[in-house]
Formats: structure tokens, C-alpha cells, sequence
């Protein structure tokens, strides 16, 4: 028979732990309190019944034994809390409130005895009490018997003890109360969570863990569910929307390959045709697929891994001047005019090989997309914030202020830029670069339209500093 949940909680687990130890030490204490009062107790009584047989003695020194037994005689009629018994020198007793001493083999030398008197409570019934005595004998050979009632005293640390006892019982029930109050609140919160895991593992991935709005850990751990929930649905909805713009996208240029090799075929059978023109431009198509399906694992290697992989700290002027002179050449040949400015000392933590391909995507778009006789400018700086920027800032067309956070999206591609060789993935590998290296990516006008040519771009692709 299982115990109910709340009683398998972690929290109710260690409540009992904590009053396990709790008790145990309770327990030591409660036995140190006991044994430091019964002791003090037992000492008090003992020094005032050594006070009490001193008092005596002095009277028998100095006035002999009628006077100790007068003396015997008043205080047993008195009130004093004390027990007495005088004996002779021939052993029979003389005088005292006890009829015979309890020191058993009494050898002459000062003896303590720890023993009990019978007394009768307002009821009538007779009631035992714990005493103890001390037991001298006098210069002359008499013996002296003094004792003390010590139930009040044992009375008291009984009390004390009961005292403790209760106390004690109470921070029991109350820290069983507090724990199972705990655990349920803990149990109601961890339900929840729990619930939400196995309703998206059973493929509801829509539903959302509750946020109480205490802003404790289970806030946090709801909120870290959240986001983690967030993340996987975009990232199943980019995998399916990526397999369909993957299939859709890549399904003309491999027809457009099973045509070319089934004509190229068809021609070297009937000894008419190039073939190797056909085979050239088959090779240019399988170029682009392989490119497409590069770009599309790149950008997922980086959204799975969550960070750059092996991240180095280097100066990214290095690696933007090399770039830079990769594509100058592109730019000459185009007609466009092309400038950079690269500022020196500058220091990044990033994989230098994903922020090489991304500026190069950058400069690639934007001599793909920026007219005969327009200018690309390349930039390289650090902000007032500490960031560095690398921007690419183009004459071409620009990007439309409500199309460029859909731009950005992978196998997104313009109307403008529909007869333009490409998958659309340029700046979705940008985007994925950026994220990857807890950088931004924004994308703003360039420097206007002037006359046919414009309004351009700039794209701006930030890092953090190491």
C-alpha cells in the first residue's frame, strides 16, 4: 500500500529529517537540563544539611549532650525541613524525628545515605518522599543523624522536565503541521509543473506552465519551462517550415537537373547535342542544392548547440579586412565602388569561422542585390555601449519596413529578389550567428534614393563584449 503523495514528498522527507534532528537534539538537552538541576538540587540539600549538622555540633562542643538533645527536641517541633536522630554511646536511640538511621555499617566516619520517609497527604494516605542524610559521629562517642526531605526539590526538576517534555511535543506537532502545510504547497506547484510536462509530452505543445507571480524558484523554474516550451515550439515550427520551403524550394532545381541529364542523355544517344555543356550546368544546379542544404545545417547546428562552438577572443579587424579584400574584386567587376572602414584594437569572443561566413553573407547580399554603379560600404567600429558593430550598408533596393523582421526568416525571399540566384538563407544564418553569439541583428535604410537607384540597406550585425 502506497503512502499518499504528500507524504512522498521531498519536502515532507526532509521536515522529518530535520525533526529526527531536531528531537535527538532536544532529547541531549532535555537529559543536560535534568542532570544540571538534579545536581544542583542534590548539592543545595547536601550543603544545607552539612550547615544544619555544623550548627549541632557547635552546640554539643560547647554544652555537651543535653544540650544537642534540647536543642533536637526544639527543632524537631519546629518547622525546619530537617530529619534528626541522636543515639547514645551504648546505641540506643535518644532523641529525633526518625526512629532508626538508614547508613547501613556505619564505621565511625562521615556517611551519606540516600533514603525514603513515609508522610500522609491531606487525604490520609501515606506518601513516600525521597531524603538523604549525613550521618557523624560526635567526641564523645554519640552518633548525629541529619536528613532532609528532598521531594520538593525533586518535585521541581519533575516540573521542569515535564515542562521541557511538553514543549517539546508541541514543536513536534507543530513542525509535522508546518512540513505537510509545505509540502502541500510544494506538491501543488510541482503537480503543476509535472502536469505540464506530460501534456506536451503526450504532443500538447501549446500548453504553458502557470507563473503565481511570487517570484521564487518555482516562478523561476515555471518561467524556465516557459521559455524552454517557447523555444521548442518555434524550433519544430522552423523544422517544419523548413522541410516544406526545403521540398518546395528545391523541387525546380532538381527537376530542372533530372531534365537537363535526361535530355543530355537522350542527345549523346542520338549522337546530337553537348553533352558537356549539359553536365557543366548540371554541376552548377547540384552546386546551389548542396549549397542550400549547407546553409540549412549550419543555421541548425547553431540553433541546437544554443552558443558558438569553441568561442576564442580575437581582434575582428583580422578578420573583417580579410573578407574585405575577398570581395573588392566582386565589386570591381560589378561596377560598384566599395569602401571599408575598419577599426583597429578591437576585441571579440566568438568561432571565427561562423562570423567570417556570416559578414560574408552580408557583403554577398549586398553586391547580389545593389545596381551597376551603386557603393557598398563596410564597417567595422565599436558603439558608445562597448558593442561592436560590423555593418554593410548597400544603394541597392532596400528592404520595405513591414518585410524586414519576415526577412530574416529562412526561404523568405522578396518579389524584387524572385529572379535573383539564391535559396534565402542568407540572413537567416546571419540572424543564427548573431543569436548564437548573444548578439542582434538589425536591419535599417541606407542612404536614400537618389535618383533611380535606392533607398538601400544596412544591415548591422552586433556582438556583446567578451
Amino acid at each position: 500500500m502506497r503512502l499518499p503523495r504528500i507524504f512522498r514528498t521531498t519536502p515532507f522527507r526532509l521536515t522529518l529529517l530535520f525533526l529526527a534532528l531536531f528531537t535527538a537534539a532536544a532529547s541531549l538537552f532535555l537529559a543536560y537540563i535534568y542532570i544540571a538541576t538534579a545536581g544542583e538540587a542534590t548539592r543545595r540539600t547536601d550543603q544545607d544539611i552539612r550547615r544544619e549538622m555544623r550548627s549541632l555540633v557547635d552546640v554539643y562542643d560547647r554544652a555537651g549532650v543535653d544540650a544537642i538533645n534540647r536543642s533536637l527536641i526544639e527543632r524537631t517541633s519546629s518547622e525546619k525541613p530537617f530529619l534528626y536522630l541522636l543515639v547514645g554511646k551504648d546505641g540506643r536511640r535518644v532523641s529525633g524525628s526518625i526512629e532508626q538511621s538508614p547508613v547501613e555499617s556505619f564505621t565511625g566516619k562521615p556517611a551519606w545515605a540516600t533514603f525514603q520517609v513515609t508522610d500522609v497527604d491531606p487525604q490520609g494516605r501515606a506518601v513516600k518522599h525521597p531524603a538523604r542524610g549525613l550521618q557523624e559521629k560526635l567526641s564523645g562517642g554519640e552518633i548525629l543523624f541529619v536528613g532532609a526531605d528532598a521531594g520538593e526539590d525533586e518535585a521541581y526538576v519533575a516540573q521542569i522536565v515535564h515542562a521541557l517534555q511538553a514543549a517539546g511535543l508541541l514543536v513536534i506537532l507543530l513542525g509535522l503541521g508546518g512540513g505537510i502545510l509545505v509540502s502541500r504547497n510544494v506538491s501543488r506547484s510541482m503537480v503543476s509543473l509535472i502536469d505540464v510536462v506530460e501534456r506536451v509530452r503526450n504532443g500538447e505543445t501549446g500548453v504553458r506552465a502557470h507563473v503565481r507571480g511570487a517570484r521564487d524558484e518555482f516562478d523561476e523554474l515555471a518561467q524556465g519551462v516557459n521559455d524552454m516550451l517557447d523555444r521548442l515550439e518555434r524550433s519544430m515550427a522552423g523544422h517544419k517550415h523548413a522541410g516544406d520551403a526545403i521540398a518546395h524550394d528545391l523541387r525546380s532545381p532538381l527537376t530542372r537537373l533530372r531534365a537537363r541529364l535526361e535530355a543530355a542523355y537522350i542527345d549523346v544517344e542520338a549522337g546530337k547535342g553537348n553533352a558537356e555543356e549539359a553536365l557543366v550546368q548540371a554541376l552548377e544546379d547540384t552546386d546551389g542544392v548542396l549549397k542550400t542544404f549547407g546553409a540549412v545545417l549550419s543555421i541548425a547546428r547553431l540553433q541546437a548547440a544554443g552558443q558558438a562552438p569553441s568561442p576564442v577572443i580575437f581582434d575582428p579587424a583580422e578578420l573583417a579586412a580579410d573578407i574585405s579584400e575577398l570581395y573588392e574584386p566582386f565589386c570591381e567587376e560589378k561596377d560598384l565602388e566599395y569602401a571599408a572602414e575598419i577599426t583597429r584594437d578591437l576585441s571579440i569572443r566568438g568561432n571565427r569561422e561562423f562570423l567570417a561566413q556570416a559578414l560574408a553573407n552580408l557583403l554577398d547580399n549586398a553586391v547580389k542585390y545593389t545596381p551597376a554603379g551603386g557603393a557598398i560600404m563596410l564597417r567595422v567600429r565599436r558603439r558608445s555601449s562597448g558593442e561592436v558593430e560590423f555593418s554593410v550598408t548597400d544603394t541597392g533596393p532596400g528592404v520595405p519596413d513591414e518585410d524586414r523582421e519576415r526577412v530574416i526568416q529562412r526561404f523568405v525571399r522578396l518579389e524584387n529578389s524572385r529572379n535573383e540566384p539564391g535559396a534565402g538563407l542568407g540572413l537567416s544564418l546571419v540572424a543564427a550567428v548573431a543569436e548564437a553569439h548573444g548578439g542582434r541583428l538589425e536591419l535599417s535604410e541606407g542612404p536614400g534614393k537618389v535618383g533611380e537607384m535606392g533607398p538601400g540597406l544596412r544591415v548591422a550585425f552586433i556582438l556583446p563584449r567578451p
